[in-house]
């Protein structure tokens, strides 16, 4: 009986499943690659949970704010590294040592004002991070799926450091909260005329 199983990676131009570089890729990162690799290609719908901190540190955003650093990545900056979406935040892929370094970074950065940008979760060396499946698990993803939006796909991805990390998240906060001195223009609102009170 011939094995007729299709093989779960592919050198693939599909940004949101991981080819079979991006696999190895991760599965380097965990201290048993090749077990890794077998189980995805046993089920390539398996989350994983892998050590940060030898292959690569892990930015955790929340949903929204870390789609707006991402937009900064990509539409003003280098461009970004891995980027998956699990439970709800944005894991943004990064060098080795960013998650020690971005957090002080982000408070020297934050003196003084009033918390624009919403606390980053930063794993690095001693943590681990689950992962969404390589492959996506269905054609149509909701808001709330785990999933890649950058899917690795080489065996050397490109990572951001934390001061790329850092200007994502000062021009995400800056496009959240834009503060002028003038007021808007009318936009159909209502204008009373306080000085006619009686």
């Amino acid at each position: 009986m011939s094995d007729t199983r299709i093989e779960p990676f592919s050198d693939r131009s599909d940004v949101c499943g991981v080819t079979a570089d991006g696999a190895a890729w991760l599965a380097s990162a965990g201290t048993y690659p090749r077990s890794t690799l077998a189980l995805w290609r046993e089920r390539p719908d398996a989350p994983v949970v892998l050590p940060c901190g030898a292959s690569f540190d892990v930015v955790s955003a929340p949903a929204i704010f870390g789609r707006r650093m991402l937009d900064r990545l990509w539409g003003d900056g280098p461009g970004s590294g891995p980027v998956a979406m699990f439970r709800g935040r944005m894991l943004l892929f990064a060098a080795p040592g960013t998650a020690y370094r971005l957090p002080s970074l982000l408070q020297w950065e934050e003196c003084g004002r009033t918390g624009a940008i919403p606390p980053l979760l930063c794993h690095g060396n001693g943590d681990a991070v689950t992962l969404p499946a390589p492959l996506p698990t269905r054609t149509t993803p909701t808001p709330f799926d785990s999933r890649w939006l950058v899917a690795p796909d080489t065996r050397h991805p490109w990572l951001p450091g934390p001061e790329i990390l850092l200007w994502a998240a000062v021009r995400a906060a800056r496009a959240a909260v834009r503060i002028s001195i003038f007021p808007p223009a009318d936009q159909d609102a209502k204008v009373y005329d306080v000085s006619r009170r009686r």
